[in-house]
């Protein structure tokens, strides 16, 4: 028996018909070809003195609990793509291979302006015909889960102060590299962001679009190129609906998305599929219906709540948004429906 190799030491070399005590993480000596299990080993301690006799209760083949070096990742190797989020095993992975410092993205910057006279924010006493900012808080969060760096704006229907907020998005020269809206976009009278877009693309600072998908909810809809902070430098914005759930629903089907993608994140956030529904459900025939919903115990689709666009709380009990897809008028329970996972 040789001397024994504590992990962080190198043991001397073996020759034939020696062995040596040898800790998890030891490099494995010279001359040595295998790793017997302490199990295995009679007798089964590590107390055995130097020039000791010990003996296995069976062989061990070449190569036997021996990790060869490069066997993780050798000289030469991608370690990690390009694009690549930094996550636990990522981190791991470069410490492990000796590297201390990368070149990292800026996390995307994101203006979130949440629009409406009636708008205050959470905790503010409300008056007659307000509601407390939702949708500042709703989707500053999904925004955050996608690697975006947010900073949330509330405007009154007023186009002056909408397209301030645009000239002017952060005191500390903080400039988006993409904007985000919320209410303001259907054919009323006082839609801020379908009007102060439509003023700014009248003085060429915006192009613009607006329209209606055939969703429920989320119907209303814009788009624009549009000229932000002191530089006028173009970004994409996008306008979502003011209903809360016409706004997260929004989000997870046409923004969320692309933003995963750009950061290096999964498109969809834990998978998708399809499952038989617990009940009969209507849609109108000529609308995308996106249900809110949850998987009971034995794999079915239970929706929760209603189709209307102002169900928040009931959009916070669930786990998945369920389509119905155009053209489709009614479902009978056991029928199967798409489905895709939240939260």
């Amino acid at each position: 028996m040789a001397e024994p190799i504590p992990a962080g030491h190198v043991g001397d070399r073996l020759l034939p018909g020696t062995a040596a005590p040898i800790m998890t993480g030891a490099p494995v000596p010279g001359g040595a070809d295998a790793v017997v299990r302490i199990e295995d080993v009679l007798p089964p301690r590590f107390g055995q003195a130097v020039g000791d006799r010990v003996s296995f209760t069976a062989p061990v083949d070449v190569g036997t609990f021996v990790r060869r070096a490069g066997s993780d990742v050798s000289s030469g190797d991608v370690l990690l793509p390009a694009g690549s989020p930094l996550g636990a095993a990522q981190l791991g992975a470069l410490v492990a291979s000796g590297i201390d410092r990368v070149r990292v993205a800026d996390a995307p910057r994101v203006l979130l302006v949440s629009t409406g006279s009636e708008v205050r924010g959470a905790g503010e006493t409300l008056g007659p015909g307000q509601v407390h900012d939702a949708n500042g808080a709703s989707l500053a969060a999904s925004l955050r889960v996608v690697g975006a760096d947010v900073r949330v704006r509330t405007v009154a229907d007023d186009v002056a102060a909408f397209r301030s907020v645009l000239a002017a998005p952060d005191h500390a020269g903080w400039a988006p590299d993409l904007v985000v809206t919320t209410g303001g976009v259907s054919a009323g009278a006082y839609e801020v962001v379908r009007l102060g877009l439509g003023a700014l693309a009248d003085d060429g600072l915006a192009d613009v679009w607006f329209g209606h998908v055939a969703m429920q909810p989320g119907g209303p809809q814009g788009l624009a190129t549009v000229a932000v902070g002191p530089d006028g430098g173009r970004v994409p914005l996008v306008a979502f609906p003011g209903n809360p759930v016409s706004a997260l629903a929004s989000f997870e089907l046409f923004l969320r998305p692309v933003l995963a993608q750009a950061t290096g994140l999964r498109p969809v956030r834990r998978g998708r599929g399809r499952a038989p529904l617990a009940d009969a459900v209507d849609s109108p025939p000529a609308l995308h219906q996106v249900r809110r919903g949850m998987l009971d115990d034995v794999g079915r689709v239970v929706l929760v709540g209603g189709p209307g666009s102002h169900l928040l709380a009931r959009y916070a009990e669930a786990t998945v948004l369920v389509h119905v897809p155009l053209g489709v008028a009614h479902l009978d329970a056991g029928d199967e429906v798409e489905y895709e996972e939240i939260g």
